[in-house]
């Protein structure tokens, strides 16, 4: 323990040395595994381990792939603005016009109850909902509003989107709630005393303010999207793909080396847009 004591940086690497092992079995070793993989050769019986560029130059000659790489990209920033104007809503109204904090967790943990079961039901759940002879078309139809069913409701983008929304959501809320609860409340009756409207309230002071909970947000949503397979598959009816999709159709025909080149180009681009995200907050504020 003395010797401990007398040598402060042994002390803090045998501190560190437990997480650190953690993420290099479980997070480096596998994505060295995945880089590997990729410079493969791939035929129909078999994988041959080889360093070849192959996988990339398909991926990158094909017009699949930025296609796909397109509709990626669509789904995450439709479902970011989306999800961005519903939980800043939500986060904005338990933080600021629920006065009680029993009622703002009581309220919060409301929000919380359909994430308490799995997300494949709470994605099916719209299924009955959205289709031909779903509860919305069957609805809209007794009311008078429309005619014949609505064909675009379910096994289109819409319903992708809308299934998107509905499941991550909460990855924005919560991180702009916990930004909205530090903001000092003194703040907002010292604008309201300047003379500062409503409006000018939020743009020049809360949303500044609540900019690391916004971007905390949209690291969670934009990468989990990114990265969604299931619910493209389902919601489109199979109709349109993701990047995700597409690995997960390499790894059904055992195209282990085209799905790693796929999969390591995905991780590039994440974490390329998380760079340009972080170069416009210091999130480190809230961490």
């Amino acid at each position: 323990m003395k010797k401990l004591r007398a040598n402060p940086a042994l002390s803090s690497l045998l501190m560190v040395s437990p997480l650190a092992a953690v993420l290099l079995i479980f997070l480096v070793l596998p994505i060295v595994l995945i880089v590997t993989v990729s410079f493969w050769r791939a035929t129909e019986f078999s994988i041959i381990p080889a360093f070849e560029l192959d996988n990339y130059a398909f991926l990158f000659g094909s017009p699949v792939t930025y296609t796909v790489f397109f509709n990626t990209f669509k789904y995450a920033l439709i479902t970011w603005a989306c999800t961005l104007l519903i939980g800043f809503t939500v986060a904005y109204y338990l933080a600021f016009h629920i006065r009680t904090l029993t009622w703002q967790i009581a309220l919060f943990l409301l929000c919380t109850i359909p994430f308490w079961t799995s997300n494949i039901i709470r994605m099916i759940s719209w299924i009955p909902f959205l289709g031909r002879n779903g509860i919305a078309n069957s609805t809209l139809m007794s009311w008078g509003v429309i005619d014949e069913p609505i064909e675009w409701l379910l096994f289109s983008d819409f319903a992708v989107i809308l299934a998107f929304v509905h499941l991550y959501t909460l990855f924005m809320v919560v991180p702009i709630f916990n930004t909205m609860m530090r903001i000092d409340k003194s703040l907002i009756e010292a604008a309201r005393d300047a003379g500062a409207n409503g409006a000018q309230i939020l743009w020049n002071v809360i949303i500044p303010l609540t900019k690391p909970g916004i971007m905390i947000g949209t690291i969670f949503v934009v990468t989990l999207v990114m990265g969604d397979f299931i619910t493209v598959r389902f919601m489109s009816g199979s109709q349109s793909a993701n990047v995700g999709r597409l690995i997960s159709n390499d790894i059904a025909l055992l195209q282990y080396p085209s799905a790693s080149a796929t999969a390591i180009i995905l991780l590039l681009t994440v974490l390329m847009t998380i760079a340009i995200l972080l170069r416009f907050v210091d999130i480190r504020k809230e961490l």
